[in-house]
């Protein structure tokens, strides 16, 4: 029978949050809603897969899932994805910062107003500022790349549609551009919703200058491969398309000027403008075979989410 909620959880080193986080779903939502807690071990060094492997032995709504090595948040909920099977599937950060208490009005804006994604904004957040002024600056670019009016595009809060989680693809960094994946998708009804943020009680942050980096490249990309990504051809044969045009109309002017008109000037390869043609052509030329060779790349490509999974546990694991 299908569960109504699947919560995802991707950790890495949070043992001591997990029984409280664990406890507070419990509180929420026992005797409410039908629910599976999915939590994604994603290679930690400390004692969360024991601290999971216990939960899991006590409560049959607890399924764990430990990758052998840290792949990164994104592949944690690539696997969560596969493995949920609720009609929502709500995804929450386990250092007990997204509270639990929003997952029936986030439950409800899915199911009764048909929205196909909500995301939660942290209005009133409780970090230090050397990751809320790198948040505002990447909201601020993803708002105007994606045309996605979000606040909040990475907050770990969200609620979607089994549909959703069942139709996209996460790898790399790209969990923080969910909503962008979505919509290129075919999924347009995206919601938000002011949530409430919790100081952090256990453990350290794992925000660092690789986020603050990696951040506007992730964007980059999802806008590009949103837009070409099926059709590298339409990008790069085009843009290679044009710099040969120019490059062999100025070649084509050029010798037109050294025959009719100014026959006892300098040799063309005399000229700077000659070297300028020839390089716009060179250009046009590699970017028009870098379309071609996506094209075969991307219609042989297989399968790039690929982790090594040490351990499962739970109901749909074959350990006890």
């Amino acid at each position: 029978m299908s569960k109504q909620i699947s919560i995802v959880i991707p950790l890495f080193n949070e043992e001591e949050s997990l029984p409280h986080l664990l406890t507070w779903i419990q509180k929420v939502l026992d005797g409410k809603f039908s629910y599976e807690v999915i939590f994604v071990d994603d290679g930690s060094k400390d004692k969360s897969w024991e601290v999971v492997a216990k939960m899991a032995s006590n409560n049959a709504s607890v399924l764990g899932i430990k990758f052998q090595r840290n792949y990164g948040k994104s592949a944690a909920l690539q696997k969560g994805f596969e493995a949920c099977e609720g009609d929502v599937v709500i995804t929450m950060d386990a250092d007990l910062q997204d509270s639990p208490e929003e997952i029936p009005a986030l439950y409800e804006m899915i199911t009764n107003q048909d929205f196909d994604l909500v995301s939660g904004w942290k209005k009133k957040r409780h970090d230090p500022l050397s990751k809320t002024i790198p948040t505002k600056l990447y909201n601020w670019a993803a708002r105007r790349i994606t045309g996605i009016f979000l606040h909040d595009f990475n907050c770990g809060l969200k609620a979607y549609k089994k549909s959703v989680v069942k139709s996209i693809e996460l790898y790399g960094d790209m969990h923080r551009y969910v909503p962008a994946l979505a919509k290129y998708a075919g999924f347009t009804n995206i919601g938000e919703k002011v949530v409430q943020h919790q100081s952090r009680k256990f453990g350290v942050t794992k925000f660092g200058l690789n986020r603050f980096l990696n951040g506007p490249l992730d964007l980059i990309t999802v806008a590009f491969m949103g837009k070409f990504g099926k059709k590298p051809m339409h990008f790069f044969g085009a843009l290679g398309s044009l710099m040969f045009l120019i490059g062999f109309l100025l070649i084509f002017y050029l010798g037109v000027d050294k025959i009719f008109i100014h026959q006892n000037a300098r040799l063309l390869a005399d000229r700077t403008e000659f070297y300028v043609a020839l390089i716009a052509m060179v250009i046009g030329v590699q970017f028009f075979m870098t379309g071609f060779i996506s094209e075969l790349i991307g219609r042989n490509a297989t399968h790039r989410n690929v982790y090594l999974i040490e351990k499962r546990i739970g109901a749909k694991s074959n350990e006890a």
